[in-house]
């Protein structure tokens, strides 16, 4: 008799006990404890701002290439150099004079020296003012008339590649700071200088180049080398803010939960904000400097939060780091 009972028993039982634990964790939904933390309102600076990658680029980049074919004789300018417009970049010889010279080379000194004060060498000059970003030949080295044989540009930018979502924020003679990955210490302080009127998409993302210049440009920035740009498009200096996670809103209403005496949940102000950068959001009416106000945290059950332990005490698994 009493085998035939053991099995219905331990049914029961076991019932009993996820009846148990199902009710426990129902309590703990249903009924959450509320705690409160209280944040004093202070005045601060308040910047909105938009992240992107980018690229160093020449802003103008300016193949100098010669009319003819020929040898270059000599070259007076290095690269990194600082040029300016109708400088002198080297002397060459067009095809016809570099084998003149060199049939006079070999009849003497003095028949190479009549041929040449003769027939001068041709300078190559700087179209515009800038740096030479690279230097393609060396003395004695023919080219034809194709070849660049110097480049230029007028000074660097930076290529950003900005989110469609955020271009409208962007504008022309916005601040901007450029961090080089290769030089992350050391901080540009820049301005936008151009937007493009036409998008890249890749990989279904589409963005826009904006231009960034630096208002210095340092000697170690080069061509080439990746940056991450921060545009500032709204600044605001000490403003009254109130954190976020305080905000409810409802119904086209802002309110928040100010801390008054006798008032343990607080009273619920409505109040009039402005601008967010997504953690602070400015207040424009309904505060001021010094009021507290309290952002409810919710608890499930006694001391338990949301990942609680176990109702019967059983020891939590360490995390994993």
């Amino acid at each position: 008799m009493m085998k035939l009972l053991k099995k219905p028993v331990v049914i029961v039982i076991l019932g009993l006990v996820l009846g148990g634990v199902g009710f426990f964790f129902w309590k703990q939904k249903e009924n959450p404890q509320v705690s409160y933390t209280e944040v004093s309102l202070r005045k601060e600076d308040l910047n909105i701002s938009v992240l992107a990658t980018g690229t160093v680029q020449p802003k103008n980049r300016l193949e100098i290439k010669a009319p003819v074919a020929g040898r270059i004789e000599q070259i007076l300018v290095k690269e990194g150099q600082n040029l300016r417009k109708g400088q002198i970049l080297a002397w060459m010889s067009s095809t016809e004079r570099a084998a003149m010279l060199d049939a006079a080379r070999a009849q003497g000194p003095e028949e190479y020296k009549k041929w040449s004060e003769l027939y001068l060498a041709t300078p190559v000059m700087a179209p515009i003012s800038g740096t030479l970003i690279l230097k393609n030949v060396e003395p004695g080295q023919t080219f034809t008339s194709t070849d660049a044989i110097f480049v230029m540009s007028d000074h660097l930018t930076v290529k950003a590649q900005v989110d469609e979502t955020d271009i409208a924020q962007i504008k022309i003679k916005s601040n901007a700071e450029i961090a080089l990955d290769a030089y992350p210490a050391n901080i540009l302080k820049a301005h936008v200088d151009q937007i493009a009127f036409d998008a890249t998409t890749v990989n279904n993302v589409t963005t826009y180049i904006v231009d960034v210049i630096p208002e210095k440009t340092p000697e170690f920035m080069r061509s080439g080398m990746t940056a991450n740009v921060t545009f500032y498009v709204q600044e605001k200096n000490q403003v009254l803010v109130v954190p976020n996670e305080a905000l409810k809103i409802s119904n086209g209403r802002t309110t928040v939960l100010l801390k008054t005496p006798g008032s343990r949940e607080g009273v619920p102000v409505e109040i009039r904000t402005g601008i967010s950068d997504g953690k602070n959001t400015e207040v424009l009416d309904g505060l001021k400097e010094g009021d507290i106000v309290l952002v409810a945290q919710f608890k499930l059950g006694s001391g338990s939060t949301n990942s609680g332990s176990s109702p019967f005490g059983m020891p939590k698994m360490p995390r994993r780091r």
